[in-house]
């Protein structure tokens, strides 16, 4: 029964944790990385439309790979708001330095760390516009919003941020990338809470270890930050490293 136990968690660590990593890694490594956060591109990607030029209201969800060797497990988040007519974006991001939750610090849809950045999840028009003064206050009402309260690993981090705007505006419906390391941090030590979509709940131990179930994200397995689980909504999986695999 040991040796069963044993051989099945091998299988499982090796397949489901090792491999994708190594997937992940090859890639950054092959794709390569900038040395310093002076020699990055911030630049804007060309991603959104020109906020003058179109009129509704809009909330975005984007993300980037991050910077550096983190970029092998994780991407950052960050969050767009714009109202109808309005003439600019607003962005809303956590960073690791200084003041954490920062405003309007890049361009709403710039490069981060030169990865390209792009859409995880988007509502527009009336649903945006009614939504959009609960998304500033949750990014203003950041609990985790002092200095020095930023943690790269576990959390909380820049994933933990957005995901914590989604939780406290669920109408937003927000499924966040799986290789968000930090969303599934809820607080040290046993916390429960609901999914970032608001459609289920999880648990977690001190953001290490744990398990969430939603009609939106699937089922879902936490290990050290990274996601392993299903998602029937999408008919896809979600894997270390690699994020959402599938076939929509």
């Amino acid at each position: 029964m040991i040796r069963r136990l044993f051989k099945f968690t091998s299988m499982f660590v090796v397949l489901l944790i090792a491999l994708p990593v190594a997937a992940g890694a090859a890639y950054s490594y092959a794709k390569g990385w900038p040395r310093s956060w002076n020699t990055a591109d911030w630049s804007s990607s060309g991603l959104l439309p020109k906020a003058a030029d179109d009129n509704p209201a809009a909330i975005y969800i984007m993300a980037g790979r991050s910077g550096r060797w983190k970029g092998i497990f994780a991407v950052h988040h960050w969050v767009v708001v714009k109202p109808a007519g309005a003439a600019r974006y607003e962005r809303f991001e956590v960073v690791g330095w200084g003041t954490p939750v920062r405003r309007n610090a890049y361009a709403a849809d710039g490069r981060w760390y030169s990865s390209e950045p792009f859409i995880v999840h988007q509502v527009r028009g009336a649903e945006a516009q009614a939504l959009i003064p609960k998304v500033v206050a949750a990014a203003r009402n950041y609990q985790w919003s002092t200095p020095g309260q930023y943690v790269v690993w576990p959390g909380p981090n820049s994933n933990t941020f957005v995901a914590s705007i989604a939780r406290q505006v669920p109408e937003l419906g927000a499924e966040l990338d799986p290789a968000g390391v930090g969303k599934d941090w809820l607080g040290p030590g046993v916390q429960t809470a609901p999914m970032p979509s608001g459609s289920g709940y999880q648990i977690s131990y001190n953001g290490l270890i744990g398990a969430g179930i939603s009609a939106r994200e699937g089922i879902e397995l936490h290990f050290f930050g990274s996601t392993i689980g299903v998602d029937f909504d999408d008919l896809a999986i979600k894997l270390p490293a690699l994020g959402k695999i599938g076939i929509r």
